[in-house]
């Protein structure tokens, strides 16, 4: 199971929206067969590996980090091909939470004599498909809150000005994890101070890449309530789409010049004046989009992490002291009145990159996850 566990982390971003899952079988004491879920249309995990093995699939043993599906979508049913191919033990990490499999597919190959075991290696499957689990039971996309800050919590200089805050290995690991995700997301002001492209630009052979070797590239989602992007901006350029968010209170002169300089225009409804984040992620999550990356700036951060919207968070942490009252802080909002309400963080993880320091951790609220 744990090589099956390695494939489906090779499957990170390109599977999506379908899970990202690995496949091993196993006969005699050696690997028949193997394979991961390829983009969608393509063969899912279990067909990879079993048209690896041929016919050393029969009477194997199939490992896989998901529950087999057993319905039409973009493919056949996994379950027919299991089936076909003569597998007769199936060890599967954990039941698919899709309402169209969900203990069905592990029922179908039980009843035509498979033996089945559920549960190895669960926890980390589960960790790898963290944003399709949550997409397919709440149909919302997982929100990972991404910032980096120094010491002393500040994310630009007084002056405004953040290149950089972080070092040369965090912004390479940062351009990595956006071709993991289905969209990427700031305010308005970053694109009227910073004006991003907001493009996955990785070195050569990292990140997850398209059938033809390019970066995969995130939806890229600017949340503009009243209609201030200029059509000059970069993010409405380059090899990604453009989402562009808004309300009423934008004018249609504005959307219309968005529009064609090639972006789509999503009029939501408001709230408090601004474009109302759950709106926004559930025309998201109806759209497909099972992980959103939120990159900043500091006021949008601040929203999502009061309305409780964050299931994740990737802070990188520069040993550098910026100071000053007015320097900008890299999660504005309302914030907590008291120490008792700050959020805590759980299953948190350090690591180096370079000089600065990454800390992960999940916020294991169930507002969070069910918003």
């Amino acid at each position: 199971m744990e090589r099956a566990l390695s494939l489906a982390r090779q499957a990170l971003g390109t599977a999506s929206p379908n899970p990202a899952v690995g496949a091993v079988l196993v006969k005699g004491g050696r690997i028949v067969g193997e394979g991961f879920t390829q983009p969608p249309g393509g063969p899912h995990a279990e067909v990879v590996a079993i048209r690896q093995a041929g016919e050393a699939a029969r009477g194997a043993t199939l490992y896989v980090t998901l529950e087999p599906c057993c319905h039409h979508g973009r493919t056949p049913p996994c379950t027919e091909a299991v089936l076909a191919a003569g597998v007769r033990e199936v060890h599967l990490s954990h039941l698919d939470p899709d309402p169209h499999v969900n203990g069905r597919g592990k029922a179908e190959l039980e009843s035509a004599g498979v033996t089945v075991f559920v549960g190895e290696g669960e926890a980390e499957a589960r960790r790898i498909n963290e944003a399709y689990i949550k997409h397919r039971t709440t149909g919302l996309p997982f929100v990972i809150a991404k910032f980096a800050a120094s010491l002393d919590g500040k994310s630009a200089a007084t002056s405004g000005d953040s290149r950089w805050v972080s070092g040369p290995e965090s912004r390479r690991w940062a351009h990595c994890q956006r071709t993991l995700v289905d969209a990427i997301v700031v305010g308005v002001r970053t694109i009227l101070v910073d004006d991003p492209e907001l493009t996955a630009r990785p070195e050569p052979g990292e990140g997850a890449r398209q059938p033809d070797g390019e970066p995969r590239q995130p939806l890229r989602v600017v949340v503009d309530s009243r209609g201030r992007t200029p059509a000059s901006a970069r993010v409405l350029q380059g090899p990604a789409r453009t989402l562009v968010a808004t309300t009423d209170a934008s004018s249609e002169a504005w959307r219309r010049e968005m529009s064609e300089a090639g972006a789509e225009v999503a009029v939501l409804a408001a709230s408090e004046g601004r474009v109302d984040l759950g709106e926004l992620l559930r025309h998201l999550g109806g759209h497909d989009i099972l992980s959103l990356l939120v990159e900043g700036g500091g006021e949008l951060l601040g929203s999502f992490f009061d309305l409780r919207l964050v299931d994740k968070v990737q802070a990188i942490i520069a040993p550098t002291i910026i100071g000053g009252k007015e320097a900008p802080t890299a999660v504005a909002g309302r914030g907590a009145r008291r120490m008792a309400d700050a959020l805590r963080l759980r299953d948190v993880a350090v690591e180096r990159l370079g000089e600065d320091v990454l800390v992960t951790g999940y916020t294991g609220r169930e507002e969070g996850s069910g918003a």
